[in-house]
């Protein structure tokens, strides 16, 4: 179920949405410690699921650069995601892997106050994100081309 490694990725993405914006140098720095949440996701044929997920972040480099380590849940299958992203910028670069699915991949965007834009690619798909923010709260938005998976919109706190 590759799709499920790609919504992993996704969500995954969605929720290292840097805290603040306005602290350009050190994008990541609000992000330390538990968030969770959960939403939906859209599969093909129009089925949607619900789904939890439970992320821990650990920012690096004073907050330029964050290690994710996010699992997701519906009642059809799991995630396991490890990703290490950084900013330089406003500039948003990352890299993925998903071990339940053997899956890994990439990301590259760009990061403005309260937002985040990015296209994401690996594990044999394709998307794009966005995600407002602000204090300890996220809504992540999540379109995809991919077969199975076509989107998600997910709420994640602190």
């Amino acid at each position: 179920m590759k799709s499920a490694a790609f919504l992993g990725c996704l969500i995954a993405f969605g929720s290292i949405t840097p805290a603040s914006a306005q602290k350009a140098e050190a994008p990541f720095s609000q992000l330390s410690g538990a968030w969770s949440g959960g939403g939906q996701v859209r599969l093909e044929g129009g089925k949607t699921e619900r789904i939890t997920c439970r992320a821990n972040y650990t920012p690096r480099d004073a907050g330029a650069s964050v290690g994710i380590a996010l699992r997701c849940a519906s009642t059809s299958f799991s995630i396991n995601l490890r990703s290490t992203v950084a900013s330089n910028g406003g500039r948003v670069t990352g890299d993925w892997e998903e071990s339940n699915f053997g899956a890994s991949g990439n990301l590259t965007g760009r990061a403005s106050a309260g937002n985040l834009a990015v296209a994401i690619n690996g594990g044999g798909f394709n998307g794009s994100m966005s995600v407002s923010f602000g204090g300890s709260r996220q809504q992540v938005s999540i379109n995809t081309n991919g077969t199975g998976f076509k989107g998600a919109s997910i709420s994640l706190s602190k």
